[in-house]
């Protein structure tokens, strides 16, 4: 009986050989996977990076800084006189690649807080504001 079994299978040959090949995924299928992965994997680096930034120490206290750079001039090759802003207070500080001096101190002028609003913005955003309140005022003008 056993011999039987046996001789069957030799003569009848592999039984993966009778069937139809069974083909894979496309290999534009497998590229888009591969893609949809990878920026699954970006995004979630780039999460855990933002919830680590808002989640730290300085996030949670709303970046509060104590000493603010007001302006700063350079005056030598490595010589400085900066303007710092602390606790309502300013300071002219000179500074050398050696130390840092105080000069004078100053009460903060009222007119500052204005000033200091529009010089605290990146120079690409002084500029987008400058061309949005441009567009509103010629919007404006085409109503009336």
């Amino acid at each position: 009986m056993m011999r039987s079994l046996i001789a069957l299978a030799l003569f009848a040959g592999p039984a993966w050989a009778a069937a139809p090949p069974v083909e894979g995924p496309s290999p534009l299928w497998s590229l888009l996977q591969m893609l949809f992965g990878l920026a699954i994997v970006l995004a979630a680096i780039v999460g855990v990076a933002w919830l680590f930034r808002r989640f730290t120490m300085t996030g949670m206290l709303g970046r509060i800084q104590p000493a603010k750079v007001v302006s700063g001039v350079m005056v030598g090759p490595h010589e400085r006189v900066v303007i710092v802003e602390l606790e309502g207070e300013w300071l002219v500080l000179g500074v050398t690649s050696r130390s840092v001096t105080l000069l004078k101190t100053l009460d903060k002028p009222p007119q500052a807080e204005a000033a200091n609003v529009a010089a605290t913005m990146p120079p690409f955003a002084q500029k987008l504001a400058a061309i949005i309140e441009k567009s509103r005022k010629r919007q404006g003008g085409e109503a009336e």
